[in-house]
């Protein structure tokens, strides 16, 4: 069933394609939100189709009518046209959720959600929450994020999915949208990466001698996209970004040597902010390694501080540590 469902959402988007975007917006306008959501992820996904396809779906439309050539479907053109008769948020939260996790329901995409993403989400949760939602999602998944979950916590969610009984319609609705409205937004959005972020990645991997040659030839052949990945790219000294408790969090997880190797090469500001967050003992040892550790190799400090800066990023995944965008008013999770 589910696969002859799929097929006539794979036929119909064809079949949008193949009569222009005016007309599509038109059919679009009379269907109901969840058709127009399934056929849309499935023209987003279509790729090139070829003319045999289209004359097949067509002729299952009409006897008469049969298309000269290929379509393409994709994520703009499904775009374009929805934005021609939606609003722009409309539009915005079909895209946000075909980039989330495949379902028709709230409870099959929460159902291919990774479990340790799933579980880090609901660990800040009230335990009444996670038991409605765990009683919805599919068993096997449920058990490998209670198993993430800390103990007493998911204990706490077992003793409350045993006395779940009825669950007013009303609850579960308000649990489906903060759902759909908090957390697969961020996880939709967090899905939406560009070649860009991902190039800063890989840049933030390098060596400070790799980096830079590679940087150089970006910027003499292609200076725009040398301008997005530097400003895409988290760095050793974009800590300061960072607020004093998360410092103190992040501290609590670093190698003390490997802290005194990647402050040798820090600048007075940013060391000033980890020993400002130690206790006036542990600062005190800290200088003292700096101070005695004397001349050391930048290759040193590069692998000490690239070391600390995927300890940030993990802490700040996991929603540990925020990290502030300079000049900005609003806060973002790496």
């Amino acid at each position: 069933m589910a696969r002859v469902v799929k097929q006539g959402a794979r036929n119909a988007a064809i079949f949008m394609l193949s009569i222009g975007e005016e007309k599509a917006a038109q059919m679009f306008s009379m269907l109901e939100e969840h058709e127009i959501r399934d056929i849309s992820r499935e023209m987003a996904l279509l790729g090139r189709v070829s003319s045999d396809d289209v004359e097949r779906v067509m002729a299952e439309f009409t006897d008469d009518v049969a298309s000269g050539g290929d379509l393409v479907g994709s994520l703009q053109a499904t775009e374009r046209i929805l934005k021609s008769f939606m609003t722009e948020e409309q539009v915005g939260d079909i895209l946000e959720e075909m980039r989330g996790p495949a379902g028709r329901t709230m409870w099959e995409k929460l159902s291919n959600v990774s479990e340790d993403i799933l579980a880090n989400y609901l660990k800040n949760e009230y335990p009444q929450t996670v038991a409605v939602i765990m009683s919805k999602i599919r068993p096997t998944h449920a058990a490998k994020v209670l198993a993430m979950l800390p103990s007493e916590f998911a204990y706490e969610v077992i003793e409350r999915i045993l006395l779940i009984d009825n669950v007013p319609r009303e609850v579960v609705d308000t649990v489906e949208e903060t759902l759909r409205s908090e957390f697969m937004k961020n996880l939709a959005a967090r899905n939406k990466r560009d070649t860009h972020e991902m190039m800063a990645e890989i840049f933030n991997s390098f060596d400070r001698g790799t980096e830079g040659k590679f940087m150089e030839m970006l910027e003499a052949r292609r200076a725009e996209d040398a301008t997005r990945i530097r400003s895409l790219m988290f760095t050793f000294e974009d800590l300061m970004k960072t607020d004093d408790k998360g410092i103190q969090t992040l501290l609590r997880d670093l190698d003390k040597d490997q802290l005194a190797v990647a402050l040798k090469g820090a600048g007075d500001e940013l060391k000033e902010k980890f020993l400002s967050n130690m206790s006036e003992r542990a600062a005190k040892i800290l200088q003292e390694d700096m101070d005695v550790m004397g001349p050391v190799r930048v290759k040193d400090v590069d692998e000490a501080q690239q070391a600390i800066v995927v300890v940030a990023k993990d802490l700040a995944d996991a929603g540990e540590i925020i990290i502030s965008e300079e000049g900005g008013e609003d806060d973002f999770v790496y």
